[in-house]
């Protein structure tokens, strides 16, 4: 019995192991042959990475070995993440400074625009030779005040609609009576017919760099309306402003052949008269803001008190010096120059709501830099299409007065900036730092 069993224990178990072989060897896909040759460490290897295969996602193998456990698999590399970030990506990353990087592109055209545009239609107007007529012989357009007019017929319109839109009613919520505008009004109206009629005794570039001495008319005028004192910085740069304008309005009158002596002092005459009323108007508007104060009248409001009393101002000087019928018969045969009133009119208007929103957007720092350049631009304008020489001598002139222009902008700059910072750590000391609204 003894010898059997051990015969069949024999037997047995090399068949067990054999079935047993072949069971793992279907289990884990391998081959006959490939079994044959592995040892059991490989075995034991294979059924480790099996159970580990099994745990795995569903993922390629590059992206599921690099990603730890319960990370969110990131997706496959494209080409657009490739490449460098588009425009509209860089926009959506910083709107707060592409909105106010476009606001100061709608500002800055805006104002160039208008009063480039308006400044060279003024010129045309006043100095082109046009076809004469019985009232103008020499073919010169016969009416500065009608310019004036033309200005402040639109001006109005744009103000009645502005202050209708923003108040429901166009005077019967304004806190100061239209009275209160007459003085500066009348001021207005003086200076931009003297600004018109200058262009017939000066050119357009002496014009403008001459308007930069007005410096010390203002300085005058808030003395002696508003009792306001200016430090001896300000007096030094009217000084030098008002040696630039001397030097540039002597050589480039030089430059400009046929004009005579006398109409050189005519031009000097007008453009004084420009610079003082142009003060008294600005002094006068001031005085009325503080009158009144600012939040019963806002610009628009501004726009249309002193509108309503130039147009009453223009047109009765018009029906008194009889140029209604001139302009009227010089239009007949001239239509163009009806075309550039219209045109003038126009940019003033806009140029006018242009300033109110760049100083509401911007502050006035920023409003003052932009129409300098337009200043600097104009005169390149005025000096190419009309052909007015420049000479050396009077481009230092020019240099030395925007030259001190951009000092007084960056000593502005410097002195808001220290204002600013000085503000800051008092206001979180006093309120308690700056609230949920951004307001301190």
């Amino acid at each position: 019995n003894v010898s059997n069993e051990t015969k069949l224990r024999v037997l047995v178990t090399p068949m067990t192991s054999q079935m047993n072989d072949m069971a793992l060897t279907s289990r884990k896909g391998f081959s006959p042959k490939q079994n044959s040759r592995m040892t059991e460490v490989d075995i034991e290897k294979r059924e480790v990475d099996d159970g580990k295969s099994e745990e795995k996602p569903l993922v390629s193998n590059a992206v599921s070995n690099s990603i730890p456990t319960g990370a969110v698999p990131p997706s496959s590399p494209s080409k657009s993440s490739s490449s460098p970030s588009t425009f509209a990506d860089a926009i959506s990353s910083n709107p707060d400074f592409f909105a106010q990087a476009s606001k100061f592109s709608f500002c800055f055209v805006g104002l160039l625009l208008s009063y480039l545009t308006w400044g060279y239609m003024q010129e045309l107007i006043m100095t082109t030779k046009f076809e004469p007529t019985q009232h103008s012989p020499d073919g010169t357009f016969p009416s500065a005040a009608f310019c004036v007019f033309s200005n402040r017929f639109l001006a109005i319109i744009v103000a009645m609609i502005a202050v209708k839109l923003r108040h429901g009613s166009i005077f019967q919520n304004n806190v100061a009576p239209l009275k209160a505008f007459t003085p500066c009004a009348l001021s207005n109206t003086m200076s931009s017919w003297s600004q018109y009629a200058s262009l017939r005794y000066v050119t357009f570039p002496v014009q403008t760099v001459f308007k930069s001495s007005k410096i010390i008319p203002v300085m005058i005028m808030g003395k002696a309306l508003k009792g306001a004192i200016y430090p001896t910085t300000q007096y030094v740069e009217a000084l030098f402003i008002t040696i630039g304008v001397a030097i540039f309005s002597v050589f480039a009158q030089e430059a400009k052949e046929g004009k005579a002596a006398s109409t050189a002092v005519m031009g000097l005459i007008y453009m004084l008269m420009y610079i003082c009323f142009d003060c008294f108007t600005s002094q006068w508007q001031s005085k009325i803001y503080d009158m009144y104060g600012r939040q019963n009248v806002d610009p628009y409001q501004m726009m249309l008190g002193v509108n309503s009393s130039a147009i009453c101002i223009t047109t009765a000087g018009l029906i008194l010096s009889g140029d209604f019928p001139v302009v009227y018969e010089f239009f007949l045969v001239n239509p163009n120059v009806l075309v550039y009133n219209v045109i003038t009119a126009i940019t003033s208007a806009s140029g006018q709501l242009f300033i109110y929103y760049t100083i509401k957007e911007f502050g006035p720092i920023v409003f003052t830099i932009i129409m300098t350049v337009r200043q600097m631009i104009s005169i390149c304008i005025s000096a190419y299409k009309f052909g007015h020489v420049i000479s050396p001598k009077a481009m230092v002139g020019a240099i030395l007065v925007f030259g001190v222009l951009f000092y007084q902008i960056r000593r502005k700059w410097m002195a808001k900036k220290a204002k600013d910072s000085a503000d800051v750590p008092a206001a979180s000391v006093v309120g308690g730092g700056v609230g949920n609204n951004g307001s301190k």
